[in-house]
Order: structure tokens, then C-alpha cells, then sequence
């Protein structure tokens, strides 16, 4: 039994001894786990912070009211158009009244109210053409970028065409990608010329 009780207090002073060396050890390189624990923590914070920074605020009475007046000049137009088609039949005297009130309205006064039609509904179709094209990655396929090594590997060879005959406006190039320094015109315009 005392043979046994040497070993197993050997095995004893042997713990000892690991667990002296690893305080040692960490007074040097440190404890990689408590490190990473440090690290994943600062991480949360910085994550939280950005969700924070970024919630939206609950709208006021004021906030409301302006959102909805900001929907309401397309249905406005549309029914009123609509409109108009249903009063021309309720009361035709009174609609030809109004239409010859129209007829005098000067023709620049009617290309202003043209424009401002036009820039409004072109100023949010191009807020959500820019939106929509900032969230789309540009995607070429890997058969495309290997032809196109390939090619101007070759010293002979020409790039395919990849342009219509109508000045460039529609071209038959890859879908899935959209090159935006490509101007069709001046290509076209420098191969009509050369």
C-alpha cells in the first residue's frame, strides 16, 4: 500500500508542478481562452452600440402626417383622372366649362407643370433605381473572365463584338454584368470614325 500512496502522491506533485508552470507561462503569453472571451465581449459591445446607433426612432404625430402626404400625389393624380372621366358623364355642361377654363391656361405655365411632374416622379424613380443598384453586386461568371484572359493572351485575335447597330444603345453583352465606365455611344462614335 505504500508503494501505491508514493505514486499516487508523485502523480499529486506532478499537478503541482503543471499547474505552477502554467501560472508561470500565462505571466508571459497570457490565457488565450480569457482572451478570447475579452475580445468576444468587446465585440458584443461594439454590436450593440451599432444596433443602437442605428434603430429607428418611433415616429411622432408630425412624422405621420408627412409620410402619408409624401404618398399621396400618384393616387391623387391617378383618381383624379379617373375622376375627371366620371364628371365629363355626370355633368357635361359643367365639364366643358372647365375645359375650355383649362384651354386658356397659357402653354408655358403647362410645360411648368410638366416639369415639376416629371422631376417628381423621375427624382423617386431614380432614388429607387440608385438604391436598387447599390444593393446588387456586380457578378461575372468564371467562363466569361477565362474567355476573356484567353483573348487577350492571343496577340491576333479580336474581342468579340458585343454591340447592336443601333449607336450602341442595346447590346447583346452578358446580363449578369454591368460595366459602368462602358459608353456605348463613344465606342460607336470612335468605330464610325476610324
Amino acid at each position: 500500500m505504500g508503494l501505491i500512496g508514493n505514486i499516487l502522491s508523485l502523480g499529486r506533485g506532478t499537478e503541482r508542478l503543471g499547474k505552477v508552470v502554467e501560472g508561470v507561462a500565462e505571466v508571459f503569453v497570457g490565457n488565450r481562452a480569457k482572451r478570447e472571451e475579452a475580445e468576444f465581449e468587446k465585440f458584443e459591445i461594439a454590436l450593440k452600440q451599432y444596433s443602437d446607433e442605428f434603430k429607428m426612432p418611433s415616429e411622432g404625430p408630425f412624422d405621420r402626417f408627412v409620410n402619408a402626404l409624401n404618398r399621396m400625389p400618384r393616387p391623387l393624380l391617378a383618381l383624379g383622372t379617373l375622376g375627371l372621366f366620371g364628371y365629363s358623364m355626370i355633368d357635361p355642361p359643367g365639364f366643358s366649362s372647365r375645359m375650355q377654363g383649362l384651354n386658356l391656361i397659357p402653354e408655358p405655365l403647362w410645360w411648368l407643370l410638366g416639369v415639376i411632374v416629371s422631376f417628381y416622379f423621375g427624382a423617386r424613380e431614380m432614388h429607387h433605381f440608385r438604391s436598387q443598384r447599390q444593393q446588387n453586386v456586380v457578378v461575372t461568371s468564371p467562363s466569361t473572365a477565362v474567355t476573356t484572359e484567353v483573348v487577350r493572351s492571343e496577340p491576333n485575335t479580336q474581342p468579340p463584338q458585343t454591340r447592336s447597330t443601333h449607336l450602341g444603345l442595346f447590346s447583346n453583352r452578358n446580363q449578369n454584368t454591368i460595366d459602368p465606365n462602358h459608353n456605348a455611344a463613344l465606342e460607336e462614335w470612335r468605330r464610325l470614325n476610324a
